[in-house]
């Protein structure tokens, strides 16, 4: 039987959650849907970046921004959600840490809510549904 070792490893290539330095990309993931939080969680650990927390609305994402920093890389922050949306999440989040990096979740038809998403700091956006590899394209060019 073959094993690991009797196939060369041309396509092998480090995971895009693994930083120069070999650290981890540490990521807070803020969105009301347990099933997309769930599934973003996946898509990302699988690349070898961190989750290290998760929040169901704006208020707590902003909140767990807080309360973590410096020790957050990068925030996925869905924009329609209760008890605090993800625009003003976000304007909150931005306030306290001008180079914060959000990338906004959005469901189709919310044009005008990623635009002023966009404007007021978000540093990229991803469409649900989600796609994994448009996910782990933004997400990797958000940390360039």
């Amino acid at each position: 039987m073959k094993t690991k070792q009797d196939f060369p490893s041309i396509n092998e290539r480090p995971p895009e959650g693994i930083k120069d330095d070999g650290t981890k990309v540490r990521v807070l993931v803020v969105d009301d849907s347990i099933f997309v939080a769930k599934q973003l969680s996946q898509i990302l650990s699988s690349e070898g970046y961190e989750i290290v927390a998760t929040a169901e609305n704006g208020a707590e994402g902003v909140e767990k921004y807080k309360e973590l920093s410096p020790n957050i890389d990068i925030v996925t922050m869905d924009i329609t959600m209760p008890v605090m949306d993800g625009i003003t999440a976000l304007e909150h989040i931005m306030a306290f840490d001008k180079n914060a990096r959000v990338i906004m979740v959005s469901a189709l038809g919310k044009e005008d809510l990623v635009k002023k998403s966009l404007l007021t700091g978000a540093k990229n956006y991803i469409v649900k549904p989600l796609d994994r590899k448009k996910v782990l394209e933004r997400i990797s060019a958000c940390m360039k």
